[in-house]
């Protein structure tokens, strides 16, 4: 998507204050930092429920929340053997811990995947049980993520899948137009449509083939029906393990049980779908290195981690995608005007500034993920508070997003502040830089970012080519757990503009 904002990180020197320069007597101790009261064992779940102080039907509303009941910094407890977690509401912060932690970052999250991926799978001749970039820590995460960043962060091996993630959306749209009531509203799950083509879109890259999930006539019983029926699953069942309170650490729940089938179903099939894709490889064994695809350049490094690396796009490459989507068509047919002017950059073919914009935009205002986590490895002075090793800390960029302070007007969605001369009030480089990090941050951000950014802005020119995006009735719900999900109703109304 670009990265405007990036560009401002240099000048911005934070002064990092870690365990080398801390003076820790002159800081207020960590046990006097703002939050909730908590209780052994289940921490400040009752203030989390209804009728509690900290309940809130829409969980979009919880960060916000906490940041009007207790300030910049919030300490949560631990909940049901979880770890400590501080809430942090200030960009230089974020700043001074992302830039601190950014050798070796440890980031949570995906705890029940992990627990799959390391003590239940079957490790064949991999004595180091990588589990992939989502769910491993340390030395191993970074041999991995130095191994592949050069294949995946690679603008031209993405620029091959161009004309497959161009048909693949060409193909949603003709879907789409089938699919229409006499109303122009679409008569199929608009979520289950667009991780559908969330799914065939990542596919094409992870597995170098079409998986046909929008053939009519998959059965049942299929390994694409099978997988899109999983891919599914495995989000809603981690989420429930990893982001809710859960005793799946004390002892084995049946939503356990049910996920730990789901990971080693979701394994299976990215390995048939690999070794399928294999076929066709050895086929073609002497194309040139500049014409191989992902899968093909990183079964030349390591089988083992291209089986890795499939799995972790379809957890990571589908709801993220397809909510993204949600997000921008909701933003355009609330603002019409914004709508039309996109629409005539994208007819002239001449530029993709404004569709950048756009995107920018709805990250800002409606990201898919809320903020960025790490684990301290060293203790912080945070906010004037002595940080210890060993705590988790979130950053709310989606709050900070949300304040004038950081962007004027943030309620009203205006690409041009991504446009904007230096001089304008609205310029977006007046915000400090880590007030938003979409793609995360250092050697922890998302490595996917350009095949996300390829597959959206595709879409989206797409959908701008052949429809006009309205939207009727109430806004959506958006309910916040590992990413922010959209949920139905969806009010769309998608009118053929090629339709005399």
């Amino acid at each position: 998507m670009g990265c405007l904002w990036t560009e401002q990180y240099d000048r911005y020197q934070a002064t990092v204050s870690t365990s080398e320069n801390v003076d820790v007597t002159n800081l207020k101790p960590f046990h006097e930092i703002p939050g909730p009261s908590s209780l052994p064992l289940i921490g400040p779940l009752l203030h989390f429920i209804p009728g509690g102080s900290l309940y809130t039907p829409d969980t979009k509303d919880f960060s916000a929340k906490l940041f009007k009941l207790y300030g910049p910094i919030v300490k949560l407890d631990p909940l049901f053997a979880r770890n400590t977690l501080l809430m942090v509401y200030d960009p230089e912060s974020a700043a001074n811990v992302l830039r601190s932690e950014n050798r070796i970052p440890y980031r949570g999250g995906f705890n029940s995947l992990a627990y799959y991926r390391k003590h239940i799978k079957k490790h064949e001749n991999n004595h180091k049980k990588l589990t992939g970039l989502i769910t491993d820590q340390g030395e191993e995460w970074w041999d991995l993520r130095s191994t592949v960043n050069p294949v995946l962060l690679q603008p031209k091996t993405i620029k091959l899948y161009s004309a497959a993630i161009d048909e693949v959306a060409q193909e949603m749209m003709n879907r789409m137009k089938s699919k229409l009531d006499e109303n122009n509203r679409l008569q199929a799950k608009f979520d289950d449509e667009m991780n559908l083509w969330a799914l065939e879109s990542i596919g094409v890259v992870a597995f170098g083939i079409r998986l046909n999930c929008f053939d009519p006539n998959l059965a049942e019983n299929s390994p694409e029906k099978k997988l899109i029926e999983c891919v599914h699953q495995i989000f809603n069942l981690s989420n429930q393990l990893d982001f809710q309170p859960s005793l799946w650490h004390i002892f084995s729940t049946p939503t356990y049980k049910k996920a730990m089938k789901m990971f080693q179903l979701q394994e299976d099939l990215s390995k048939y779908f690999i070794n399928k894709a294999m076929r066709n490889i050895n086929k073609n064994e002497n194309k040139p290195d500049e014409q191989k695809g992902v899968l093909e350049k990183l079964l030349d490094i390591n089988e083992e981690y291209a089986y890795i690396m499939a799995t972790d796009m379809l957890v990571a490459g589908v709801d993220t995608v397809a909510n993204s989507i949600a997000a921008t068509l909701y933003l355009f047919a609330k603002n019409p005007e914004k709508q039309e002017k996109l629409r005539e950059e994208v007819m002239s073919k001449e530029s993709k500034r404004y569709l950048k914009a756009c995107i920018k935009e709805t990250m800002r205002m409606m990201p898919v993920v809320s903020g960025n986590l790490r684990r301290t490895t060293k203790e912080y002075n945070i906010l004037g508070y002595h940080v210890p090793k060993g705590i988790d800390v979130a950053f709310a960029h989606q709050d900070l997003s949300s304040m004038e302070e950081h962007y004027p007007r943030p309620t009203e969605f205006i690409p041009e502040r991504w446009l904007a001369d230096k001089n304008d009030p609205l310029y977006y480089g007046k915000a400090h830089p880590f007030v938003m990090a979409p793609f995360g941050f250092g050697v922890r951000s998302c490595i996917g970012r350009r095949i996300a950014e390829l597959e959206i802005e595709t879409f989206l020119t797409k959908i701008l080519e052949n429809f006009r995006v309205e939207w009727y009735g109430p806004p959506p719900k958006i309910i916040q757990t590992s990413i922010n999900y959209f949920t139905g109703p969806f009010n769309f109304v998608f009118n053929d503009i090629k339709k005399k």
